[in-house]
């Protein structure tokens, strides 16, 4: 495969630079006058390509170079048809020696070394873990452009010991962002690969950057006076309009900010986001966002209130857990990725509780909300507050009470009808007497993407590294050894039945299925399965139960809360055999659900 002629060059050059540096024209004379001298007759002076060629492999410079200039594996040992390899993650303790086999000198490449740690003032009295000993740990999530990375767990600490290196490669129309808050320090050290042959002097790189600054500033400026028109011109509409939840950005409603205490308009959080191949369905997507964990932002100080913190979705992604509106702007990614035409509604559940969640409008005009905590969908059927109490008013499911506005990374609408009362609430976005729309181009100056520096890129979902089967058996080993434990404590024996609990499998798949497809199939054999196994005379029961974390021993306490699982757990009785299963099924970025069964069968005593 013939290279451009600017990328022969490029190559030209680093090959001329490291035979340079490794002084090879200096070795090649000191070989050719010493081949003279010993293995050649003063009357034949005379020297073939040949001769020297031989000379240089005997003496091992040959081999030298190559290894030097390797920085691909060979041409002809590759499939000229696969993709190049991508950047790589190294791990070394020592200031490491680069895989060169991972560098394509075509490409520029930025190596980022992690080497340490300090002021981490929040565990500034975190004691020295002993050995053997499980502790916090610290991992340090990276994301440039289309690649991310992740560097092995250290033990929480206030100088935390990290010693990492990562591969970036770099393209041409990168973008940077900022972070107005400090956790604590790193100390990292940058090398290019290749090296660069010419850099920017300083006042070129600070004038670049002045001016990026500038242009951004410009445009949130811009983008912040046409928004306090827009709300001047909703409040004219209805003064109630003021207590409505519209939320454009911070300086408009209230402290919402990102995880860098950034306040940023909210269509910025929403991109189409496409899942590769590791999501297949819409609704599928909804499970995925479902299982990951929901944590409310921490509030400091008393009050009472709701905190709102919005994370990008980098941090949201590597922390596995964050609030409602973490969970609406990923869903609401992805359904756009699936082509779908989404939004994210902000208003209230039930007793005025915030709320954000997510609506999709159908072709045919049918509107669906998505649960972005629950997976769960509903259908709106808006009740006509007109008709006449004869009328017979669908009741609604769906567990909103208000909405004061829609939007995604193009749109945003408020909510004007005369009530904000999501039952009756009409989603004809064209009309405008019911939703106000902000402009589309002012929108797309300040969200789009590679608009401002100070909205950051989309990273790209991550494949799950967890292996299900073994994470299965390992938290079902844990349960046994935690029940058995239990009912010893109780003064109880514990005969296990295997059989049974493998029967148990069929029903734990089936509610999986049943939570990313609202069908259910399945539940006729299991539950013929489950009446061979248990013979006559006998009774049978089971509970399910499902969680998102994979923390056996904090499982087994929340269900012995439960007044059915502890009946099953302290079964007694004649011929007690006891079973449990456990499933765990995987989705991007590691997240998990995981389904539990604990049954049990005993001789009925009349």
């Amino acid at each position: 495969m013939a290279l451009p002629p600017e990328k022969a060059s490029e190559l030209k050059q680093i090959i001329h630079q490291q035979l340079v540096k490794m002084d090879v024209h200096g070795r090649i004379r000191e070989v050719l006058a010493e081949t003279i001298r010993e293995e050649l007759a003063p009357e034949h002076q005379q020297l073939s390509t040949e001769d020297l060629i031989k000379a240089l492999r005997q003496r091992g410079i040959i081999d030298d170079v190559m290894k030097e200039l390797k920085f691909v594996t060979d041409v002809n040992e590759r499939d000229r048809t696969s993709a190049p390899k991508p950047s790589t993650h190294f791990v070394d303790r020592e200031p490491p020696v680069l895989k060169k086999t991972n560098i394509d000198p075509t490409r520029r490449y930025l190596y980022l070394q992690v080497l340490g740690g300090k002021a981490f003032l929040e565990h500034l009295q975190e004691p020295e873990p002993l050995p053997g000993q499980i502790c916090s740990t610290f991992t340090l999530c990276l994301h440039f452009r289309n690649q991310r990375f992740r560097s092995k767990p250290v033990p929480c600490a206030c100088e935390p010991d990290f010693h990492d290196g990562f591969l970036l490669e770099i393209h041409r129309d990168s973008l940077g962002t900022e972070s107005k808050v400090s956790v604590g320090v790193l100390n990292i050290r940058l090398e290019m690969y290749p090296q660069l042959n010419k850099t920017l002097s300083p006042e070129v790189t600070n004038t670049q950057f002045a001016l990026e600054r500038q242009k951004t500033a410009e445009k949130e400026r811009l983008f912040l006076v046409y928004a306090k028109q827009w709300w001047r011109e909703y409040l004219q509409i209805r003064p109630t309009h003021n207590v409505r939840l519209v939320k454009i950005f911070a300086q408009i409603s209230d402290d919402s900010t990102d995880e860098n205490g950034v306040n940023r308009p909210v269509c910025s959080y929403i991109r189409p986001l496409r899942a590769g191949r590791l999501l297949d369905t819409p609704r599928q997507a909804a499970r995925f966002v479902s299982v990951l964990g929901y944590e409310r932002a921490p509030v400091i100080g008393g009050g009472g209130g709701k905190q709102e913190q919005w994370c990008t979705l980098l941090a949201f992604l590597c922390r596995n857990k964050g609030d409602c509106e973490d969970h609406a702007n990923l869903l609401c990614s992805l359904l756009l990725g699936f082509g779908l035409e989404a939004f994210v509604c902000v208003g209230t559940k039930a007793k005025g509780v915030p709320h954000a969640w997510v609506m999709t409008c159908g072709t045919d005009g049918t509107i669906t909300f998505w649960e972005s905590l629950t997976g769960h969908r509903y259908i709106h059927r808006p009740i006509n507050p007109d008709d006449p109490p004869i009328v017979e008013q669908p009741k609604p499911l769906y567990p909103y009470r208000t909405i004061g506005c829609i939007f995604n990374h193009q749109k945003f609408f408020g909510n004007c009808q005369p009530t904000d009362a999501v039952e009756v609430c009409v989603f004809d976005l064209h009309d405008e007497s019911k939703w106000k729309p902000m402009s589309g181009e002012a929108i797309k100056s300040i969200c789009s993407p590679g608009a401002t520096s100070s909205v950051p890129p989309f990273p790209p979902l991550c494949a799950s590294t967890v292996d299900a089967a073994v994470t299965s058996n390992e938290i079902e080993l844990q349960l046994r050894i935690l029940i058995s434990e239990h009912r010893k404590d109780l003064g109880l024996s514990t005969v296990w039945d295997d059989h049974l609990s493998y029967l148990l499998s069929p029903a734990l798949a089936a509610y999986e299925l049943e939570r990313t497809t609202s069908i259910s199939a399945g539940n006729e054999e299991f539950q013929d399965a489950v009446r061979r196994a248990v013979p006559d005379g006998h009774t049978f029961k089971g509970f399910p139960i499902h969680f998102v974390y994979r923390n056996a021993r904090r499982a087994f306490a929340t269900c012995l809360r439960s007044p059915f699982c502890e009946e099953i757990i302290c079964c007694r009785g004649d011929q007690v055999r006891l079973a449990v299963r456990v499933r765990v099924f995987t989705y991007p970025e590691s997240a998990c659900a995981v389904w539990i069964m604990f049954a049990c069968k005993y001789r009925s005593v009349l």
